[in-house]
């Protein structure tokens, strides 16, 4: 159990009923006392909100829709039922809350954007597993961050790591930050047979299980250039200071190399209760309900670099990034819009990169100094993204099935047949 010596934080979650929400509620139930639950934000997963709301007994639950509400209410017992929310106004409303200290901000999308930025503005400790949140909105989110003196503790398990790796040395020592990659299903699949590759088989991550649109940008790598853009953000590294390696055993999370030469590594088992938890207590650490690795088993860790080609996506953030405006914002939206797309058969694995990039093309520079305006990049790079996917469905649609038939694809071994 946490040293109670350690004050006790009062916690909103949003995404309650996503992996993040899951297991940070989780961690709670590891440390009663430590914690507690002012509000539950959820989707549509009512009824897993219902037994959530029972178990950990919230002040306020907040729901997507207006609709949903009178469905949850009807789970609960008449006895003890919170107050019930709904809406974008309802999770900001629940993230500024002054009963709050803390702020886990883990919905997926630009959802969760306003709720996470009016929590920094109002010095909340801000747990951070919601990409979008620097990847559409890094310059605004971080200015807001240094003018309000928030804390912006970031979850991922590479961004975790690298704070981490970071408290060896002055941030003015560390000179380059090392992010790792699984390299996910089609490591070692050949470029030419990814056009066969179907959404069963990119939503087969060889390490982590999450949701459908991290797992296929884990398979294009969109994932880990998201994850540069936010270490540019959270660390303020400059683009060709940050490097991905793959790492096919996920051990290694993150890497920093110091001046001197020194490259200081965070080792862990692949389970997310130790960043969310760390994110909770930093600067204190505490035992954590998760597996530790057994150093008298022997293991082989392999390290090589991305291939740059074959997952173009990787590059496109890093030029993104080097473009600034609005560029991640508009990559962020046609990511999404593309592969919701792949996931439908609508288009092919390869087809999401060409939709992403013409999409950057089309969009015009942008350089937003609010939510609002980053909100509104967000829906015109969305409708730009599915314009580019309406307008050409032949040059992006997936093979034809009878192609598909007769050339099956082995994506263990990277091979046509």
């Amino acid at each position: 159990m946490i040293d109670q010596v350690m004050s006790n934080r009062t916690l909103t979650i949003l995404g309650c009923t996503g992996s993040i929400g899951t297991n940070t509620l989780d961690v709670v139930r590891q440390n009663p006392g430590r914690f507690r639950v002012f509000a539950l934000v959820a989707g549509r997963s009512i009824e897993l909100l219902a037994k959530q709301i029972q178990e950990f007994r919230p002040e306020v639950a907040v729901v997507e829709a207006e609709a949903d509400v009178d469905r949850l209410r009807a789970l609960l017992p008449k006895s003890g039922i919170p107050v019930l929310l709904s809406g974008a106004d309802a999770r900001v409303q629940v993230s500024v809350a002054p009963e709050v200290d803390t702020v886990m901000s883990s919905i997926v999308g630009v959802a969760g954007l306003e709720a996470t930025y009016q929590a920094v503005c109002c010095g909340k400790r801000v747990g951070l597993a919601n990409k979008e949140v620097l990847v559409s909105a890094g310059k605004v989110v971080m200015s807001a961050v240094r003018r309000h003196g928030s804390e912006l503790i970031p979850v991922d398990s590479e961004h975790n790591g690298a704070h981490q790796c970071l408290r060896a040395g002055l941030r003015s020592e560390a000179k380059k930050l090392i992010l790792t990659a699984s390299g996910g299903p089609f490591r070692t699949t050949m470029k030419e047979a990814l056009d066969y590759v179907t959404p069963a088989d990119a939503l087969k991550h060889p390490t982590w299980k999450m949701g459908d649109r991290i797992t296929i940008d884990s398979a294009t790598l969109m994932n880990k250039g998201f994850e540069v853009i936010e270490a540019h953000w959270l660390f303020d590294f400059p683009p060709d200071a940050i490097e991905v390696v793959v790492h096919p055993q996920s051990s290694v999370h993150a890497m920093v190399e110091y001046e001197d030469g020194s490259v200081i590594a965070q080792i862990s088992a692949t389970d997310m209760r130790m960043p969310i938890q760390y994110a909770l207590t930093w600067p204190d650490r505490a035992p954590a309900p998760v597996p530790r690795i057994d150093w008298s088993q022997s293991r082989h860790w392999e390290f090589h670099a991305p291939d740059f080609d074959k997952f173009r996506l990787l590059g496109l953030a890093y030029e993104s990034l080097e473009r600034g405006g609005a560029s991640s914002c508009v990559l962020n939206a046609s990511d999404e819009i593309a592969v919701a797309a792949f996931l439908r058969g609508k288009i092919s694995f390869p087809a999401i990169s060409r939709v992403v990039e013409e999409t950057l093309n089309r969009m015009p520079f942008r350089e937003p100094s609010c939510i609002t305006e980053i909100l509104e990049i967000d829906r015109d790079a969305r409708r730009t993204a599915q314009e580019v996917i309406d307008a050409d469905a032949v040059a992006f649609g997936p093979p034809h099935s009878a192609v598909v038939a007769e050339r099956t694809v082995d994506v263990s071994r990277g091979e046509t047949q």
